[in-house]
């Protein structure tokens, strides 16, 4: 299949910021409630206690939103991006106010799974709004796709310090409210500006509408996300070895009825023959596992190791934020002129050397400059492969399935970070020390590596000066 390229000449127009912007607001909405809870479970486990549920709190809203993720591009595509992304706002200003008044932790982890679901919807509709302009208007989406990218990674990184200063200046319940207002500004950018009417398909009824979402599908899906997820949680610990024979089923079950079913939720038949799809999700499932091990082990080796607080953790993390926005702004120029594979490239590179940092220079004894340092260089790899990666996923998708494909690659990033865990755990241990922070930085050099073989030897990728993008 040949499929065409998306990256644009210079002389393009562009998908004005008045749209781009107004739906990124809502992208921010999952990468904060999924960074700050990190600094939150503390005083979370002071009001209710150390259960066992706590873990929970934290896992509920990345099983909720890998599974979901999917389905809510599924659905903008059926029933309009717009919609569908204004239906997720309000699910999450609902899920905000029970966590809010919630009496029990199990309220609070039903309250993260109403967030978690809601939060979804966020990302796959705006790329779908984001194209759906660019096809009507003749517009390319580069620049939008960069703007989204910059809003959600930045507050990843960003998330562990303003969770820090909220937590601390009003309580855990800070990490709640704080949505209301990002929801409620949301909510009037994306009615009164993002005007790019219905998109994502044809409108519906509700009986085609429930053909349409192959149910049979998504329940296969469900089993199938969350037995990998609950399996990747409990191998830290306790492993539920149960749930491979599980998960072996649901695999099969789903495999057989995808390539059966009339309308799809996930075509495996297009999956597999669209090579550069299916490559683009395997790599970035390696890189986020690898990100996600930066992102968790680094902040807890600072506090373990070098007896840091939360807040000094955080903002010690500060760099990665501010050269991944830098980062994500320069890649964004390096796309445009010489294409994916040189973008990815030298994300890879930078991967690769932030590993070899971690594992060499890292030491509870190094100078502050050192560690400052070491996290600017560990802001690059993110822009540079999110925005290579996402470009791709829209270059060699139409608009009525990149809604969808956009849903995986938040469901594979989502598998990473639950994947970072096990990871994690057999390098560093639940103590990180400066032995364990090396061989987490070993395994990270080690996935820089692969990628960029990977990368430089891959037929699914060209330069932007050809104006195709092969995908067999």
């Amino acid at each position: 299949m040949t499929v065409t390229d998306t990256t644009p000449t210079q002389d393009a127009r562009r998908v004005p910021f008045r749209v781009s912007g107004s739906v990124a607001t809502g992208s921010i909405l999952q990468p904060l409630n999924s960074s700050m809870i990190a600094i939150a479970i503390v005083g979370i486990a002071a009001q209710f206690g150390p259960s066992s549920g706590i873990a929970w709190v934290i896992s509920a809203l990345y099983i909720a939103t890998a599974v979901t993720a999917p389905m809510a591009g599924k659905l903008g595509s059926l029933l309009g991006a717009r919609r569908v992304y204004l239906g997720g706002l309000a699910l999450v200003a609902l899920g905000s106010i029970a966590g809010l008044l919630a009496p029990s932790v199990g309220w609070l982890i039903f309250s993260r799974i109403l967030v978690g679901i809601g939060t979804a919807t966020q990302y796959p509709n705006a790329m779908t709004m984001i194209r759906g302009y660019a096809e009507k208007y003749d517009a390319q989406p580069r620049t939008a796709i960069t703007t989204l990218a910059i809003c959600s990674q930045a507050v990843v990184a960003l998330g562990p310090t303003l969770g820090g200063l909220l937590v601390g200046a009003f309580g855990w319940q800070s990490i709640m409210w704080i949505n209301l207002p990002i929801i409620a500004f949301s909510a009037l950018a994306v009615v009164r500006f993002a005007d790019v009417g219905f998109v994502g398909g044809s409108s519906v009824g509700h009986r085609q509408l429930l053909h349409s979402l192959d149910l049979a599908g998504v329940l296969l899906f469900l089993v199938l996300v969350s037995s990998t997820m609950l399996f990747l949680l409990s191998s830290t610990s306790e492993p539920l070895w149960w749930l491979l024979p599980v998960w072996a089923l649901a695999l099969a079950a789903f495999v057989q009825w995808e390539r059966r079913a009339p309308e799809p939720f996930i075509d495996v038949r297009a999956l597999t023959r669209n090579r550069a799809l299916g490559a683009t999700l395997a790599r970035t499932l390696l890189t986020y596992t690898a990100f996600y091990c930066v992102f968790f082990g680094v902040p807890q080796w600072l506090q373990y190791s070098r007896g840091m607080s939360a807040t000094e953790a955080g903002l010690t993390m500060l760099p990665v934020a501010v050269v991944g926005i830098g980062s994500t702004m320069l890649a964004s120029r390096i796309y445009r002129r010489h294409g994916a594979r040189r973008t990815l490239a030298v994300g890879t590179c930078a991967l690769l050397l932030g590993g070899l940092l971690l594992a060499s220079v890292e030491r509870s004894t190094a100078p502050i400059v050192v560690l400052l340092l070491v996290a600017a260089v560990l802001g690059i790899p993110n822009g540079f492969n999110n925005i290579g990666n996402q470009n791709l996923i829209s270059s060699v998708t139409s608009v009525e399935e990149v809604g969808t494909a956009i849903g995986m690659y938040r469901t594979v990033q989502y598998i990473g970070a639950n994947l970072s865990a096990v990871v994690l755990q057999a390098t560093a241990g639940h103590i990180i020390g400066d032995d364990g922070l090396h061989r987490t930085g070993w395994f990270i050099a080690a996935a820089g590596v692969v990628l960029l073989v990977g990368v430089l030897t891959s037929r699914n990728m060209r330069d932007s000066r050809s104006s195709q993008v092969s995908a067999v």
